[in-house]
């Protein structure tokens, strides 16, 4: 097999078109980031040949860098099949009442659940005109999420900025160090009093994954004058959102792309691996891009997008350096 030369692959990757469910969709991160961290956890997922997921990389295949430099990282951890804290994030607006989407929605959250492993809990929040309201708590009694979707009824305007916005912190109280915000929408914001770029300032440097599900026919036309606004997509939105915090983008209305980008979602999560390093404090407190580097056969991984904070350890004993030679 012929082994490709070492690639600087970074979280997000612009794509032509926007695929079916199961399939890579990601968008290069613009935004920066709001808040300043103390340790700078990494989860990502690593993709081979096939779109198959990585389970057997070495810390040796990693090649950490911040702002394009080489930093150490002082963790290396494999979570597959490690249980994992999920909070289901669901669109309760009136648009979810068209084209069968809460029933799309539903349907998807019953197939997460149905994949559920020993440890897993599960959170879901609804949100429509306000913020996010908690509906079931976190639990291992999936048949608490089935009774509350039962009674979700679309209705309303979306806040869909200030719901979102909420979500990072509210996946805490998950018991498992491996998290996922699970986002089920169709993108439509309408109510919403933060902005867009507030919004991607809260979201862009986060731990947590989010995988957003955009409840819509991938070849729907967007153009099309017969039908109603509320029925299109903000597909750039939830793109955005999903690249920004090393998640996933699927799109798809039917049983067999909903359960297709539920088993996707389910091997990316299992099969995760975390690295991580304490800023030095040194330095200016700006946004700091982070990318992976990894030998031949990664074809693509899925990572934050950066951090805010000082520099990395390595950055700062080279600028020391650099300022030892200068006097």
């Amino acid at each position: 097999m012929i082994r490709m030369s070492r690639l600087l692959i970074c979280a997000a990757v612009a794509l032509a078109a926007f695929p079916a469910f199961g399939q890579d969709v990601a968008a290069p991160p613009t935004m920066s980031e709001s808040v300043n961290v103390g340790y700078v956890m990494i989860p990502f997922t690593v993709i081979g040949e096939h779109g198959k997921p990585i389970t057997d990389l070495h810390n040796a295949e990693v090649d950490l860098r911040v702002d394009g430099s080489p930093v150490r990282s002082d963790m290396f951890e494999k979570s597959q099949d490690a249980p994992v804290s999920f909070t289901i994030l669901l669109d309760g607006s009136g648009s979810m009442a068209l084209a069968g989407k809460m029933d799309s929605a539903r349907a998807a959250i019953g197939a997460l659940i149905a994949h559920r492993r020993p440890g897993d809990d599960f959170a879901l929040y609804v949100f429509a005109e306000s913020q996010a309201r908690e509906v079931v708590p976190f639990t291992e009694k999936p048949a608490d999420i089935t009774r509350a979707l039962a009674n979700v009824s679309p209705y309303g305007k979306t806040a869909f900025f200030d719901a979102l916005a909420t979500m990072p912190e509210r996946s805490k109280l998950g018991r498992n160090p491996s998290r996922a915000i699970i986002l089920l929408s169709d993108g439509i914001d309408n109510a919403s009093s933060i902005t867009r770029g507030a919004l991607a300032q809260q979201l862009q440097g986060i731990s947590v994954p989010i995988y957003s599900l955009g409840l819509r026919e991938p070849v729907e036309p967007m153009k099309s004058t017969k039908r109603p606004r509320e029925d299109l997509s903000d597909i750039g939105l939830l793109n955005e959102v999903a690249a920004l915090t090393g998640g996933k983008l699927y799109l798809g209305n039917t049983p067999q792309q909903i359960a297709e980008a539920v088993s996707h979602i389910e091997e990316d999560l299992r099969a995760q691996y975390l690295i991580g390093f304490a800023p030095t404090g040194k330095g200016g407190i700006k946004y700091r891009t982070i990318t992976l580097k990894l030998n031949g056969r990664a074809r693509a991984v899925r990572v934050r997008a950066g951090y805010l904070g000082t520099e990395p350890p390595l950055v700062a004993a080279r600028n020391k350096q650099t300022e030892r030679k200068r006097s």
